[in-house]
């Protein structure tokens, strides 16, 4: 995974964590047992001593920040222009702060049915009408009921820890949650470049060892037919 040279934060709080609209808990609650990915130290009284501050690790950045946005259903469903209801929670850029969201974050089947939940590139927006977005698709799994938990978290970490070949072309992904199932997709930026998004489906298959066949759809189909659009391209 490449790292930038100077390790740089930007976790930023772009909507109220403590807000039931939110998916990602309120973190770093006082008294909170330690969890995976955080980094601890000090006698219990927020007193660190010497010793242990050179066992402290380094952060380790990202080679780029990723913001999580939150499309929350009960808004949703009262909007009239689509994405209107579309909100960033927070950025991220190195792999300490992706663990503290993470741990404390509702994972899929914990989501109502109609949220969407995306993890995009920084200054991405998970809409058709971005300009980056505009011209390219989506490759898209399907997950029975409150099962794709693990897979939305192998999806994020292949994503932010770099392991696409084609990194580059994409743009993010996402977890639809649905009254009867859950979908994730990865969308890309050019879709005319076949090459990279068949090998993108490919190697996302088998980082996820999912077996059933995925499809690409168009975003420029999709916007005109809808339910109707067709798989482009099959892995």
């Amino acid at each position: 995974m490449a790292v930038e040279d100077t390790p740089k934060s930007v976790v930023t709080e772009e909507a109220n964590p403590n807000s039931i609209e939110n998916p990602i808990d309120r973190y770093h609650e006082e008294g909170d047992d330690a969890e995976e990915g955080e980094i601890v130290g000090g006698d219990g009284d927020g007193n660190v001593d010497e010793s242990s501050k050179s066992a402290v690790p380094q952060s380790h950045p990202l080679e780029h920040s990723w913001t999580f946005w939150f499309d929350n259903p009960s808004v949703k469903s009262k909007q009239t222009t689509w994405g209107s209801s579309l909100r960033p929670v927070f950025t991220f850029s190195t792999v300490e702060e992706f663990w503290s969201l993470y741990n404390n974050m509702r994972h899929p089947s914990k989501l109502a049915p109609g949220a969407d939940f995306y993890c995009f590139k920084h200054n991405i927006e998970p809409k058709w009408e971005d300009p980056i977005c505009a011209n390219g698709g989506k490759w898209t799994m399907t997950f029975p009921k409150d099962k794709s938990d693990k897979s939305w978290l192998y999806t994020l970490l292949a994503l932010i820890g770099e392991q696409f070949d084609h990194g580059d072309e994409i743009c993010g992904a996402v977890v639809n949650i649905r009254g009867k199932q859950e979908r994730i997709s990865i969308w890309t930026k050019n879709a005319s470049n076949e090459a990279a998004q068949v090998s993108i489906g490919k190697q996302w298959k088998e980082f996820l060892d999912y077996n059933n066949s995925i499809g690409f759809i168009i975003h420029e189909d999709a916007k005109k037919l809808d339910r109707n659009a067709k798989n482009a391209y099959t892995a």
